[in-house]
């Protein structure tokens, strides 16, 4: 139980990877407040969650910043405190580099960055009380340079940065910052397996241990790791929980 006690936003966790962290750092002890837009998943995750321990479910769009406060401030006027936040909310198109167009970037931006800085704004205050931890979400996509991901790629090494800013400014108050790169079997993936499985497989055949990684057991795990006491000298890193896909130097 190295989260008992513990209080934590997850955005994005109603499915695939946040859902998998929501459980994971539940059975932990934590008490989660799971953000998403879809109600009948996020109802089903915190059903799951509550068999563990207390949670909270915000259905809220969290491109639109005056949702973002006020999901802070619910979650400390229930458990009296937050000491985890993740952001793994993100919506993005695909789409070559040259037909990338800014509707693209807005969306990319506006579901992802902008909620991951306007969530560690908020959150701030909380967090320097509790000597918190804040997990934000990388992606091979803008470590690597995939094709088709420029307004995705963008939006995630935007997120890295300003994850390495805070983790400068924020360490001597006792906060830590860090990142999961994580390549993930969601029920996204999952569907494309069913549809295209000779790329898949391509797909597998690239990734050293042969496999994609369980939202709950393997990226969930490590977002336990870095939530907890255990990662107290550990920040600004960008931990890749990919298979050994990308190794960064």
């Amino acid at each position: 139980m190295r989260l008992q006690g513990k209080v934590g936003i997850i955005t994005g966790s109603a499915s695939g990877i946040g859902r998998g962290m929501a459980l994971a750092m539940a059975k932990e002890g934590a008490h989660i407040a799971i953000v998403d837009v879809n109600e009948e998943k996020g109802q089903a995750t915190l059903a799951e969650v509550n068999q563990y321990t207390e949670g909270m479910l915000f259905i809220k769009d969290i491109s639109k910043k005056e949702n973002i406060r006020q999901i802070v401030d619910e979650v400390v006027k229930k458990f009296g405190k937050l000491d985890i936040l993740v952001n793994n909310a993100h919506v993005s198109r695909q789409a070559p580099f040259m037909e990338t167009t800014q509707e693209m970037f807005d969306l990319s931006f506006g579901t992802g960055f902008y909620p991951t800085l306007h969530f560690m704004q908020a959150a701030y205050p909380e967090l320097k009380k509790t000597q918190g931890k804040v997990i934000n979400f990388a992606s091979g996509a803008g470590i690597d340079g995939q094709v088709t991901q420029t307004s995705y790629a963008a939006a995630k090494e935007a997120i890295r940065a300003i994850s390495r800013v805070a983790a400068n400014e924020w360490g001597p108050e006792g906060i830590n910052v860090n990142l999961i790169s994580p390549i993930a079997l969601t029920p996204g993936v999952q569907q494309w397996r069913e549809n295209a499985p000779q790329l898949y497989d391509a797909m597998i055949n690239k990734i050293p241990l042969r496999r994609l990684g369980d939202p709950e057991q393997d990226i969930g795990r490590v977002a336990v790791f870095l939530a907890s006491s255990d990662s107290d000298y550990v920040t600004g890193q960008t931990v890749m929980v990919d298979g050994g896909s990308i190794k960064l130097r």
